[in-house]
């Protein structure tokens, strides 16, 4: 079934594959479960708006863009219901999967703990090794604000490692 612009099922425009928006999400998130159904609502939202993907001069980071804003959306939704139904609990990590080890999983947990925009220009910049002007497209943000929330990110990041670069922990070393 068409869009309602009259896309066809081969966009001519490119478009980020839908495994990097799933992990996208999954490291915006911290959730794998959610991951996948973040994914496919972006998708499912970039299909009918699909004359603004078009039309945008980076469609990837468009739809990097709706992802990080459905995932911020999603974040704030569960920090509302937790506050409504008065519950606290320990948050359980993710089950490590293939080839993760426990440095990785603390780069994981203490990503988590980051604030959102902190989190997301992190993410962009160090795990998809995006430029700071294509983070600054993704996040709808400018350039100078990548480049602060980059830094206090990364600062924050090694305060709560305790000392250790979440890129010595990932065995990424310093870039």
């Amino acid at each position: 079934m068409p869009a309602p612009c009259g896309c066809t099922a081969t966009p001519r425009t490119p478009t980020a594959p839908p495994a990097l928006l799933r992990l996208l999400a999954h490291l915006l998130t911290g959730e794998a479960a959610a991951a996948d159904d973040l994914a496919a609502d972006a998708l499912v939202a970039l299909w009918d708006r699909c004359d603004r993907v078009r039309a945008a001069e980076h469609p990837v980071a468009y739809a990097r863009g709706v992802v990080a804003n459905m995932a911020r959306s999603r974040i704030r939704a569960a920090v509302r219901e937790r506050h409504r139904v008065a519950l606290f609990w320990s948050r359980r990590g993710d089950p490590a999967e293939g080839p993760d080890v426990a440095a990785v999983l603390d780069v994981r947990q203490a990503l988590g703990r980051l604030p959102f925009r902190k989190r997301a220009c992190v993410v962009l910049r160090h795990a998809f090794d995006l430029s700071e002007k294509d983070t600054a497209l993704a996040l709808g943000i400018s350039v100078g604000t990548v480049k602060s929330q980059t830094s206090k990110g990364m600062a924050e990041l090694e305060r709560l490692l305790g000392g250790r670069t979440s890129l010595e922990l990932a065995g990424r070393g310093e870039r």
